[in-house]
């Protein structure tokens, strides 16, 4: 399974708009610069994932089933990805670009992402299925836009259980 890199977007800081580029530098802890990164995420010191994927196509369905147009970086995703089911990299290992990353957990929306957006029913929306998800940087190396995404060997991931105590909060 491969899908490509159509998007890269990264903030400095929590709550700022969302930057479209053509390539960052994943890093440990992140993507370089980025949010979280940095430190200066909204959920900074709880809830942080170092870098988060979407896929194009939930983007393209939430437009079309609920008029919502994120392709402004307003879904606050770091890569959008086409041509693969995001959520088959959890617990997998996977090289975008120079870089290996590893999928974490499933990363739902939160009230914070539809004040930032500024449009009533873009958490709902997201929904758990459509809002991505999260994952560690293994090995560093740039990032672009159409690079393709290798998945590569399972592993283990969320040994904490950290995914679970989320989806819970959220029900």
């Amino acid at each position: 399974m491969t899908g490509t890199v159509e998007a890269v977007w990264v903030t400095e800081t929590g709550s700022a708009p969302m930057e479209s580029v053509d390539s960052v530098r994943a890093v440990r802890g992140g993507i370089e610069g980025d949010r979280y990164q940095r430190g200066t995420g909204y959920y900074s010191g709880f809830d942080e994932c170092e870098v988060t994927l979407i896929e194009a196509e939930a983007i393209e369905r939430i437009r079309a089933e609920d008029g919502i147009d994120l392709t402004d970086g307003r879904h606050r995703r770091n890569l959008v990805t086409r041509g693969l089911d995001v959520h088959e990299l959890l617990d997998t290992r996977f090289t975008v670009g120079d870089a290996t990353f590893e999928g974490t957990r499933p990363r739902p929306p939160c009230a914070h992402v539809e004040q930032v957006a500024g449009e009533d029913g873009v958490a709902k929306s997201l929904g758990s299925d459509r809002g991505g998800i999260c994952a560690r940087v293994v090995d560093g190396g740039t990032v672009a836009v159409d690079d393709e995404v290798e998945v590569g060997e399972s592993v283990a991931s969320d040994p904490d259980g950290l995914a679970d105590a989320i989806r819970d909060r959220l029900s």
